[in-house]
């Protein structure tokens, strides 16, 4: 059953986990002394998934998928991002740490990481079969999206537990728009509909390859200018400190 493309759709489980995740985080702040700047960037993100899983985006999210491919957007790359942004550095340097955290926040491994999962979750099969299963393939996607994009831009904001310059930085970030943009850009090309689930049930008159088309623009737009924007800061960057260690040693 799709649910109405409008409605609001609180799910429990999932809102009692951003308040369990906020609740730890305001525990941990007193000790890792997060600024207000980390503070709102963490709220941001907690809020972000909150409305990509409580809001009509996702009610829509079964009529059209374009619709599906903004949450994924949303709870893959804009809300892991700010999250990560709001992890103190004192915070990061601890959980940097444990063995798990560090291996798994290694550049590539968190690279390779988040194009699996990204990738995984678009095969049709299986695509498909966790939007018929609202209540728990649905859910491990959505976990699986946050999981991952917080890895990927762990590298990226933070410097514990791996070091990486601004050159460093900005090669990561070109590499994961040159190896994760083909997805859009297959999905915006392909001649036919490559999702059965959309065949029924869509809105705003959009025929099923017509917000094919949409949702692949949308989503390699999408990340030219989310990828390219970071990218491009890092990358001055790094022409600045080449700079100032150029005028050092002279």
């Amino acid at each position: 059953m799709r649910p109405d493309p409008y409605a609001w759709a609180p799910h429990p489980e999932v809102l009692a986990g951003v308040v369990l995740i906020a609740a730890a985080y305001a525990a941990a702040r007193p000790r890792f002394h997060a600024s207000r700047a980390r503070i709102a960037a963490f709220a941001t993100g907690l809020a972000m998934i909150a409305a990509a899983v409580a809001s009509p985006l996702h009610s829509l999210s079964f009529h059209l998928l374009s619709m599906h491919l903004l949450q994924n957007v949303v709870l893959a790359e804009w809300a892991p991002a700010l999250l990560v942004l709001g992890v103190p550095p004192a915070m990061a340097a601890a959980l940097g740490r444990n063995a798990v955290v560090r291996a798994l926040t290694y550049p590539p491994v968190a690279l390779g990481t988040w194009l699996v999962v990204y990738f995984t979750w678009h095969i049709p099969a299986v695509y498909d079969t966790a939007l018929r299963h609202p209540d728990s393939l649905l859910h491990l996607e959505h976990v699986s999206y946050v999981l991952a994009g917080c890895l990927l831009w762990w590298p990226v904001i933070q410097s514990a537990p791996h070091d990486l310059t601004s050159g460093g930085r900005a090669v990561y970030v070109f590499a994961a728009f040159v190896l994760g943009s083909p997805l859009g850009l297959l999905l915006t090309l392909l001649p036919s509909p490559a999702y059965d689930f959309y065949e029924h049930g869509r809105v705003w008159g959009l025929s099923q390859l017509g917000d094919q088309e949409l949702a692949g623009g949308t989503m390699v737009a999408e990340q030219s200018v989310v990828f390219f924007a970071v990218f491009t800061f890092l990358f001055f960057r790094f022409l600045a400190e080449e700079e100032r260690r150029e005028e050092a040693a002279g």
